[in-house]
């Protein structure tokens, strides 16, 4: 769905200084192309870009903080404590009570499990008390701009300025993610074009101050990449001789049957049928390597995130909520 949503988990909450400069983005070499590029897909003249883009400022905390994601550099013993907290699970569980009518109805019209949904706002924001502090015009032209190796970026910044056209909203109010990431479940914002809704049917789509359509749009996000309601996730499982290190982590969608796997030295905790699409997973915990067998739903939960430690800190998070 996004790029990382940690940043707000673990980056842009940790007191990253925010220094800036004007950077005439207005003036940069490339703007006739960008906005040839956003009249053409979201008919949005040059004059409107023009206008947002010199009140763009170039943040260097951002182009910092892009290069060393979480996902990257923690092993997944780190990266678990950093969401299986009891703070974080009390807080989900305190999330899972308040919002109960509202968690209940995406579940029943999405079929998307509530303590799912509550996970993925949990690890994001914190269950939307850690939205971000960035303008999201700053940091989504700093990417756009001055990170040319993503040009997902430069898709991402026309994308922002259809979706504060689309929102009525004034993009030089809207704050994310460093990454651009925003609300409580941080969609960038091609996936807030996509995949939002209105939650409550008041006539808007508002990710960060209306949990309605935060929960919602999370679980249509979900379902339309294919949650199965009522499947497995992913299991612990053994292994023996060396002919799994063939198929560990080469991954996220689940490509061999599970029958496959047990020929490879793969042993499953729990049952599991023969014909079962899945994928093995290497992790390194707190004692050791550990091996995790993934099915679709886990894919699902990567197409949120691309990193298997997300993931997994979802799952995880969710099971500790469902308890």
């Amino acid at each position: 769905m996004r790029l990382s949503g940690i940043a707000a988990g673990v980056i842009a909450f940790m007191g990253v200084s925010l220094p800036s400069a004007q950077a005439a983005y207005d003036k940069h070499p490339r703007f006739e192309e960008f906005a040839q590029q956003l009249e053409a897909e979201y008919q949005i003249p040059a004059s409107e870009a023009k206008s947002w883009l010199a009140q763009a400022e170039k943040l260097d905390s951002v182009l910092e903080a892009i290069q060393r994601p979480a996902e990257r550099s923690k092993e997944w013993h780190e990266y678990r404590q950093i969401f299986l907290t009891k703070q974080r699970i009390e807080q989900g569980r305190e999330f899972l009570k308040k919002y109960q009518d509202l968690l209940a109805a995406a579940e029943e019209k999405y079929g998307v499990d509530k303590e799912v949904i509550a996970a993925i706002i949990g690890v994001e924001t914190f269950y939307g008390q850690r939205q971000g502090r960035y303008r999201v015009l700053d940091s989504l032209a700093t990417l756009a701009f001055d990170y040319p190796k993503r040009p997902l970026f430069w898709r991402e910044l026309k994308a922002f300025f259809s979706l504060a056209e689309k929102e009525q909203l004034d993009p030089a109010k809207i704050k994310g993610s460093y990454a651009g990431a925003m609300g409580y479940g941080q969609f960038i914002p091609t996936s807030y074009l996509m995949y939002a809704v209105d939650g409550d049917n008041d006539g808007k789509r508002d990710l960060w101050q209306n949990p309605a359509d935060a929960i919602a749009s999370v679980a249509n996000y979900f379902k339309r990449h294919g949650w199965r309601q009522g499947e497995p996730v992913v299991q612990r499982v053994r292994v023996s001789g060396d002919q799994y290190q063939d198929v560990v982590n080469d991954s996220r969608k689940p490509k061999w049957s599970a029958a496959e796997l047990k020929a490879l030295g793969v042993k499953p905790t729990e049952a599991i049928a023969d014909d079962k699409p899945a994928t093995l997973m290497q992790l390194q915990g707190e004692h050791g390597a550990e091996f995790w067998l993934g099915e679709y739903n886990f894919y699902v939960i990567t197409r949120y995130n691309h990193s298997r430690l997300y993931a997994m800190a979802v799952y995880q998070l969710s099971r500790e909520l469902a308890d």
